[in-house]
Formats: C-alpha cells, structure tokens, sequence
C-alpha cells in the first residue's frame, strides 16, 4: 500500500527529531536573521535541508514552503504544498528549554489536509488527516468545552492584553499562558489543555498550518483575528492572526474582538 502524506509526514518529524537532538544543549551555531525576524541555528538549517530532500523526493510535485528556505513563487502553481517549520520555537530550542517543536504540514488548494507537530524532548506526537481525527501518540483528542472568558485558561501573548483590540476597549478577565511554540499552543488546545489560543498579529503559515488542522479535528474552531476561515499557501504566507478554541468559546472571543 502507498505510503499516506501523513505517514511521510510523521516519520519525517521523527526523523527531524533525532537530526535536532544531535544539537541540542550542545552549544549549536546561532545566527541572527535579517531585518530582526530572529534567530536560527545549525540545528535548523540542517533539519530543513532534511526535510526538503526527503519529503521532495517522494512527492516531487508538490510545492515547498519552508521557514528556511527561499520562497519559491512556483508553489503558487502547485495543487499540493508542504508547510514546514523545521524547528518552531528556536529561542527555547537555545536556552534549552524542551517546549520546541517540529511542525510540518501539507496543504492541498489552500487546505491542510495532513499535519504533524512533534516535541521530540517530550515525546509528544501530534498528528491529524482531514476528516479522520486528531491524535496524541495515537490517543485521541478533543478541545476543551469552556463556555465564557472569566473562567477560561487562554495561551496568549500579553501584547493582546492591549485595550485597542477589544471592542470595549478593555480586554476581559481570563487566566493567561505562554508557551513559545505556536505550534505547540495550537496542539494544546487539540487536547483540551487549555480552552483558546490568540495570537493577534501577523502569523507565519508555516508556524500555524499543521496546529490548525489539528485543532480542527479535534473538534475545535481556528481562523483569523476576524473569523475568517485560514487558507494557506498565499502568494504573502502571514495570516491576520489566529483564533482556536472550542466553537462555543471561539463564537464568544470573535465577538469581542475589535473590528480589525
């Protein structure tokens, strides 16, 4: 039988896991990106060329867009594309924090339709295919069913704190987190760890496209800071922020929201 895009997916993570552990702690080479987009290391650069060989050798007609590589407009003309982070969360992949993630995803005409999300130093696999569930190292998932802010646990930044984004113009009462990892935020919402997730400034696909699918088979509800279904693989790969939650919980943060 055929390998399925979400089996290559998952054993490249493994994979990438095992390049990224040869790194870690070990005092990898670190670079500083043009135009303060942050930092990279060693270890991403050589999980990115990784995955780039593999996965495009065994499908080379899909597009490629990755956070480490050169964007390649080609990938506008492709029916299927892989939206890979080779490490997400590379700031605590340096201190040596465990909460850094491989994120890889393959959308087809701007829908996921296969994801992977593995933290190799907690031994967490996250995995979804369109229409056939979310999984936790084979477990299955499901998002959290909060109803109400004054109650809910919400991983956010606390840049959305800020009066201007809530229609009030005070942002309402709820207990706040942080994890650096977007990806990892999103699949913590898909196990119901937490009950939402914002993030209200421009979003790299890369960093949302694997939790978002996750996330969604799990049960839950992600768009933009508007409502607006994501589509992915767009000619600008930023998304107007994310929104994740259980749909109940999702309907009531949108409304709160500030008119964008």
């Amino acid at each position: 039988m055929p390998e399925t895009d979400l089996d290559l997916l998952i054993k490249a993570a493994q994979a990438s896991g095992e390049i990224a552990k040869t790194f870690f702690q070990n005092a990898p080479k670190t670079w500083d990106k043009d135009d303060n987009a942050g930092p990279v290391t060693e270890a991403d650069l050589a999980v990115n060329t990784y995955l780039e060989d593999v996965l495009r050798t065994a499908r080379p007609d899909y597009g490629w867009l990755s956070e480490e590589s050169l964007d390649e407009p080609e990938r506008q003309s492709s029916e299927y594309v892989f939206i890979i982070d080779p490490i997400d969360g590379t700031r605590s992949y340096i201190e040596g924090s465990r909460t850094w993630a491989h994120s890889l995803a393959i959308a087809r005409d701007g829908r996921i339709t296969a994801a992977a999300v593995l933290l190799p130093m907690r031994d967490m696999m996250f995995s979804a295919a369109l229409d056939q569930g979310a999984l936790l190292n084979g477990e299955t998932l499901r998002v959290s069913s909060q109803k109400g802010f004054e109650r809910s646990e919400i991983l956010a930044t606390r840049p959305v704190l800020e009066p201007h984004h809530w229609s009030t113009g005070t942002a309402p009462q709820f207990s706040r987190h942080h994890r650096p990892s977007l990806a990892y935020r999103l699949a913590l919402i898909a196990q119901g760890r937490f009950d939402a997730m914002l993030t209200l400034r421009p979003s790299w696909e890369w960093d949302i496209a694997a939790g978002a699918l996750i996330v969604s088979e799990a049960g839950g509800t992600i768009s933009d800071k508007t409502g607006t279904a994501l589509k992915f693989n767009n000619v600008d790969p930023r998304l107007n922020g994310v929104v994740a939650a259980g749909p109940n919980l999702h309907s009531e943060i949108i409304g709160k929201l500030a008119a964008a």
